[in-house]
């Protein structure tokens, strides 16, 4: 760094410091001389890397160079940290429970935007515009091509005893599973759920574990028939993304998209919120936009197998091949409601053990 790159880094004072683990988090420096409107900076628990392909197109449109800094774990209580002196305009995560999670922790703000109002349906973003969705996906079912015969299922029938040592799964504190859990409470209250809960443990083929792919793994061992799993997922298997030995378990699995008694399928989401200190803010809001463009969301469809949230984008057609989504029509936000009541049951069924 140069004694002058020093001297500006001394006088922006705290922001100044912040600003310079952000760049040195992201191995991207700000040129001297750029100006702060030719910058967006992005605290995200993705890994950067799904979301490089939308970024480059946005920047190659706009101009405004994204930097982006991952954060595993703890990105609330970073931006908090950060206070008044935080760098972040965006603040991108998976799971609809921490986009709830970063608005009741103060670190987001509204905003108005008639494009984001008129391209993200209402019941996948904030009543207030403080948090929208970007992306979905949905929990589906991955069933044996050669041992199950069956083109449609119920997220209630995974308790039938018919499913009895069939049934694999990964943990149910995974935010992915609290997720379809809150929803089932949404549907059918409490008491139902926990007697749900008890029905699909009772069906267990082994102790829930490992990631989704996993399911698909040991469906192709033998180990189960049925596996709970996300979309998007197939695509990165069958893609040949995760490798010559993902697609063998993608080739051993049939995909079905249940839905819930009276109601649509689960679908959870990526979205973003932007950040309650923003020093960015109109390009961050410019970022948000052009993420719900036809552009934008056709680039997360190829690129990472996930549904698109604006309406008339097409799927990739990994994903066009399970057939016609048809979300649950439950608000998220009141789904996110329900996380609590859902972690408790988990614990209370001793599920994961």
């Amino acid at each position: 760094m140069t004694t002058k790159q020093v001297g500006a880094l001394a006088r922006g004072g705290i922001r100044g410091c912040v600003l310079g683990g952000l760049f040195a988090a992201a191995a991207v420096l700000v040129p001297v001389g750029a100006s702060a409107e030719e910058v967006v900076n992005i605290y995200t628990t993705r890994e950067p890397a799904l979301a490089k392909p939308v970024f480059d197109a946005f920047t190659e449109k706009t101009g405004v160079k994204v930097n982006t800094v991952f954060v595993k774990e703890g990105l609330a209580e970073r931006v908090k940290a950060e206070g008044a002196a935080s760098p972040a305009d965006v603040l991108m995560v998976v799971d609809i429970g921490n986009l709830i999670d970063l608005t009741d922790q103060g670190v987001t703000q509204p905003l108005k935007s008639e494009v984001l109002e008129k391209a993200i349906p209402a019941n996948l973003r904030g009543a207030n515009g403080d948090w929208f969705s970007l992306s979905a996906r949905a929990r589906v079912a991955y069933v044996s091509k050669d041992r199950v015969k069956l083109d449609a299922i119920h997220y209630e029938d995974l308790a039938k005893p018919e499913w009895k040592g069939k049934i694999c799964i990964r943990s149910g504190k995974h935010p992915y599973n609290t997720a379809l859990i809150a929803a089932y409470i949404a549907h059918h209250g409490e008491a139902k759920a926990e007697e749900w809960l008890k029905g699909i443990k009772a069906n267990l083929a082994r102790k829930p574990a490992g990631g989704d792919r996993e399911n698909a793994r040991d469906i192709l061992g033998g180990i189960c028939d049925i596996g709970v799993a996300n979309s998007y997922y197939v695509g990165l298997m069958r893609s040949g993304k995760g490798g010559p030995e993902q697609e063998k378990w993608a080739e051993a699995i049939n995909v079905i998209l249940p839905t819930f008694e009276g109601g649509g399928t689960s679908v959870n989401v990526s979205g973003a919120s932007v950040a309650k200190n923003s020093p960015n803010k109109a390009n961050a809001q410019k970022l948000l936009e052009f993420l719900v463009s036809p552009e934008a969301q056709a680039v997360y469809a190829e690129a990472n197998f996930e549904y698109p949230v604006v309406a008339g984008v097409k799927v990739d057609p990994i994903i066009a091949a399970f057939g016609p989504l048809k979300p649950d029509s439950i608000d998220l936000a009141k789904i996110a409601q329900f996380r609590k009541q859902a972690a408790d049951l988990i614990d209370r069924v001793g599920f994961d053990s």
